[in-house]
């Protein structure tokens, strides 16, 4: 839908994105998002990174639990290397902007456009007539959140991909729609191999909080013995490592577990095949374990000693909510100049 379409102008580089506070922070939120947001934040890009919680309650969550998990994420953020001073941290519902770009958006959007993203179909599957307008209209409240700060890069993984697309597709509609070029098309920033962690059971399954298995994933709030005892347990096969990355092929287990020590030690997996091809599993395994030992637990840690001082969360929230309304404000009160609306 987007080939063909003139760039827009130059607009000052600013990253986004936002995780929904649902609970239950893996090994694999950390390696596929917060690791690389701490990465990208001190490279010196203006960097705003946000809990959605508005997406969150598109299906129906617990008020208490969803109060927590909020705390609990933007916990998560901090220990895992997110300076509020540095980056804007913040949840969602605090910036009312959101709300009012995206219905703005719902106006601009087309039907046939969100009827076609994949994740409203898994979601609502049979049941669409009794999902929430909320859920359906999803996509249009993601594209607010991005194009509220004009921001130019996204990170997301395969999942997200289709949701970045259709934010692009608004952003040129609503330039094509009032003759602007105001809004900015957004660019993916794609996440590696590397940091796409499978479950610790199944290879070939994404690491989930959903899994029935707590022995699938590594939690954030997991101590040093969770953490290594998890990681000895991991379903393996009985072969060695390979020196190669061909070597892989076939074997997911193998392939997350040296997926995972790469991200850990920010090293590429062909870095880590040459120093370990050969091996078994009972001499890698507890390489990894120390190595995950020793860059995790800090973490839930810090996780802990900050959910003691929710006080010190929610100052943390309102600060970054502030920060985010004086970027938020006048890009909307000028989408409203744009649409027309008198103020």
């Amino acid at each position: 839908m987007t080939e063909g379409v003139q760039t827009s102008p130059a607009f000052t580089p600013r990253v986004f994105s936002g995780i929904q506070p649902s609970g239950g922070l893996t090994l694999g939120n950390y390696l596929g998002a917060l690791k690389r947001f701490a990465d990208t934040q001190n490279k010196g890009i203006e960097s705003i990174y946000c809990m959605v919680d508005l997406h969150a309650i598109t299906v129906w969550q617990d008020p208490a639990k969803l109060a927590h998990a909020t705390r609990e994420l933007c916990a998560g953020f901090i220990a895992s290397g997110i300076d509020p001073e540095k980056s804007i941290l913040f949840n969602q519902s605090q910036v009312p902007e959101h709300a009012q770009l995206a219905w703005i958006f719902n106006c601009v959007a087309r039907m046939g456009w969100m009827k076609r993203m994949t994740q409203w179909k898994d979601k609502a599957g049979k049941n669409q007539e009794n999902a929430s307008l909320g859920l359906f209209a999803y996509p249009a409240l993601m594209a607010a959140d991005i194009l509220l700060y004009h921001a130019t890069h996204v990170p997301v993984g395969e999942d997200q991909k289709q949701h970045l697309e259709l934010t692009r597709d608004i952003a040129i509609k609503f330039n094509n729609d009032f003759g602007v070029e105001f809004f900015p098309v957004t660019e993916p920033v794609i996440e590696g191999a590397a940091t796409r962690v499978m479950s610790l059971r199944d290879g070939s399954k994404k690491m989930s909080k959903s899994d029935p298995s707590d022995m699938s994933r590594i939690n954030l709030t997991d101590d040093a013995d969770a953490i290594a005892t998890k990681i000895r347990k991991a379903k393996t096969d009985p072969e060695a490592l390979p020196s190669e990355v061909d070597g892989l092929e076939g074997r997911p287990e193998a392939r997350n577990l040296v997926n995972i020590y790469a991200a850990l030690s920010d090293q590429t997996v062909e870095q880590v095949l040459a120093d370990v091809g050969g091996k078994q599993f009972s001499e890698f395994k507890p390489m990894l374990s120390e190595l995950a030992v020793t860059k995790m637990t800090p973490i839930s840690t810090e996780m802990a000693r900050l959910m003691q001082h929710q006080d010190e969360i929610d100052a943390i929230l309102r600060r970054g909510s502030e920060r985010a309304r004086e970027i938020a404000s006048p890009i909307l009160a000028k989408t409203y100049e744009i649409v027309g609306m008198v103020r």
